[in-house]
């Protein structure tokens, strides 16, 4: 990714320096790094709200209550996984996460559990890793706090307003990769 990167930067230059908008180019490059570093603290206020969030569930138990919560359903998800109990919180904490769109808290739960879920069949894909990936990346997200604080910073007046199509599409990328991933499961049977 960094050589595309890098050469999509210098090819960019170089025809803005050919094409004789060598200065409009740098007037660009500077605007974009502003409003990069604007975006970025205006999400960092957003993340660190909800982190704050997530650690008082935490320490509420509140998260412990959505564990529980969530038990039934994570151990039909992962049937392999259910008879270890740290690994199971590992994956709830990370299903919550998910649901509460906080995805940059989310990935280290869910490195957490995805290695949990290796010590059982190491260099082997195990069907609970492939689930955990697929809930992983396509995630029902019942406040979407990036895409808020994203449109937020941008100056938008309503930024939750797009709950109700985050909800729908979540829940059928979801619902879609769940079913996809028991139907490989059973077509390639270890």
């Amino acid at each position: 990714m960094t050589v595309i990167w890098t050469g999509m930067i210098g090819l960019s230059i170089l025809c803005g320096l050919a094409t004789g908008r060598g200065p409009a180019v740098a007037a660009a490059a500077v605007e974009g790094a502003s409003a990069a570093v604007e975006l970025a603290l205006s999400i960092a206020g957003m993340l660190c709200l909800w982190t704050g969030v997530m650690e008082v569930m935490r320490q509420s138990g509140l998260a412990d209550k959505l564990s529980r919560l969530l038990a039934p359903i994570l151990r039909r998800l992962f049937p392999q996984a259910a008879k270890d109990r740290d690994t199971m919180d590992s994956i709830s904490a990370n299903v919550s996460a998910n649901l509460l769109g906080l995805g940059s808290a989310a990935t280290p739960l869910g490195l957490e559990a995805a290695r949990r879920l290796t010590r059982r069949s190491p260099g082997v894909a195990s069907n609970d890793l492939c689930m955990l990936v697929v809930c992983n990346t396509a995630s029902i997200q019942l406040i979407p706090t990036t895409v808020a604080s994203v449109r937020a910073a941008e100056g938008c007046a309503a930024p939750f307003d797009i709950l109700p199509a985050v909800w729908l599409a979540s829940t059928l990328s979801v619902g879609v990769g769940i079913l996809a991933c028991k139907i490989f499961a059973k077509v390639w049977r270890d």
